[in-house]
């Protein structure tokens, strides 16, 4: 490994960062982390901080679960790659699908579909849903409905559901046939309706209508994340996703649960279609599948889906896949990772610090009127909303943004900030006094606006 001096004098100069500009980047260099233990990150200048952002919403297990990396470093030794393709399989790979089909069984889920990351998986669920109604004599539902605020993945097929703009508008046109409902934001909603329930009323009135105009037998498949991740950590009201299933199954409509951050237990719950009652037809899942560990992802389907492929004549087959498909080191990952995480039991943990976490937050919103909006308290995802005008509702500025981010990371943890809201989504492992580090650091950045 080069020195401190060479990766500061090369950082960002030969790497594109995702999610960012480049030109920035040189300009005032992204933050080197150099290791990580537990909970927390330390870079390169000897800063420690809690990580409340989980790596990326993926590290559940924190970064010392030494059963997932011996589990990733004995398949390294016996088989570091193999093709997945139609003819060949590895152990790993099926032991790992009976895992996570097991994991997921109380959500309906039959069969797994290994790809390598959240997007991929949602594009994946995209594409079969097509083939679905293809296989059943509808070749005309070829159509998304979808959420504003949704975050769907940068594949082609995932940005164009996605709900914000942020992510579409440079890369226009996109997929035709997507289609958006708006989001079940109480705090901003082109209703202005505060009531959760009446919020919720009114976007399934929207769904209907935007059904029948655009003709029902048109729609392949309805997609939503059971709380929504990166549009603000929005927490639907609870009677909400139930009553997109019923529109669904009125309408022959497949219902795609984008699990990718809110499966394996973050929400308090193992998946957040389970969180709010639901079975979906279809899951899109990542992240704490390998606690990040290892890049690994799942489309996931269920009985009636299955059926239909597996029935079919030559239609049926799947003529989609990764190379890195059901990777034997990632599926390593993934058994052990499942292990870890039912005997750790980090829903319970989850549950329990995201309660204190969002309470914790709620509270700095009484000492700081910068703070318009608190959301959470369904598991470790809390998403603070600050504004220059309370009353008004005014998006801070970025430069203001930049500060609050930096003054909590100096105090002792790592935020991350979505526009003008910061998201917080730490490892389910995390300890009270943990939370409460976030929190005090949380305070700090919010003074130095």
């Amino acid at each position: 490994m080069k020195d401190d001096n060479f990766l500061k004098e090369n950082n960002a100069r030969h790497l594109w960062h995702p999610m960012g500009h480049p030109g920035a980047a040189q300009a005032e260099g992204p933050r080197i982390v150099r290791s990580a233990e537990g909970v927390r990150i330390t870079d390169i200048d000897g800063h420690s901080a809690v990580d409340a952002v989980g790596g990326l919403w993926c590290v559940n297990l924190g970064y010392s679960n030494d059963r997932v990396k011996e589990a990733i470093a004995r398949q390294l030794s016996e088989l570091p790659y193999y093709s997945a393709f139609a003819g060949t399989s590895n152990p790993a790979a099926i032991e790992a699908s009976w895992a996570v089909r097991e994991f997921f069984a109380a959500d309906g889920m039959a069969r797994v579909f290994f790809t390598s990351g959240g997007s991929d998986s949602v594009d994946t669920c995209l594409r079969l849903a097509r083939q679905y109604h293809k296989l059943r004599g509808e070749p005309g539902r070829i159509k998304f409905l979808s959420l504003k605020k949704g975050y769907h993945g940068t594949h082609w097929g995932g940005a164009s559901v996605n709900g914000n703009a942020r992510f579409r508008t440079a890369y226009e046109p996109m997929l035709p046939g997507c289609f958006h409902l708006p989001s079940p934001y109480t705090y901003r909603n082109p209703f202005d309706e505060t009531d959760p329930d009446r919020l919720a009323e009114r976007i399934a009135a929207m769904a209907e209508d935007e059904i029948a105009f655009q003709d029902p037998s048109t729609i392949a498949a309805f997609i939503m994340e059971p709380i929504q991740g990166a549009g603000g950590v929005i927490v639907p009201p609870a009677r909400f996703m139930g009553l997109m299933r019923e529109i669904c199954d009125r309408h022959g409509i497949l219902m795609i649960s984008d699990e990718v951050i809110t499966g394996f237990g973050r929400t308090g719950d193992w998946s957040g279609a389970r969180h709010w009652g639901v079975q979906p037809d279809m899951m899109s899942t990542a992240k704490g599948i390998t606690s990040g560990y290892f890049p690994v992802g799942a489309a996931l389907v269920n009985e009636k889906v299955a059926e239909v492929f597996e029935t079919a004549e030559a239609a049926g087959a799947i003529y989609h896949g990764y190379t890195y498909s059901a990777h034997p080191v990632g599926a390593a990952a993934v058994i052990a990772c499942l292990e870890e995480t039912r005997r750790l039991d980090t829903k319970a943990n989850a549950a329990a610090r995201g309660a204190q976490l969002f309470e914790g937050a709620r509270r700095l919103a009484e000492t700081h009127d910068i703070v318009g909006n608190v959301r959470g308290g369904h598991g470790l995802m809390t998403g603070v909303e600050i504004v220059s005008d309370r009353a008004a509702k005014t998006p801070m500025d970025a430069a203001t943004m930049q500060r609050i981010h930096q003054a909590t990371y100096e105090a002792g943890a790592m935020v991350r900030l979505g526009g003008h809201n910061i998201l917080m989504s730490p490892p389910l492992t995390i300890t009270e006094g943990e939370v409460d580090t976030i929190l005090a650091a949380l305070d700090a950045g919010l003074s130095a606006a």
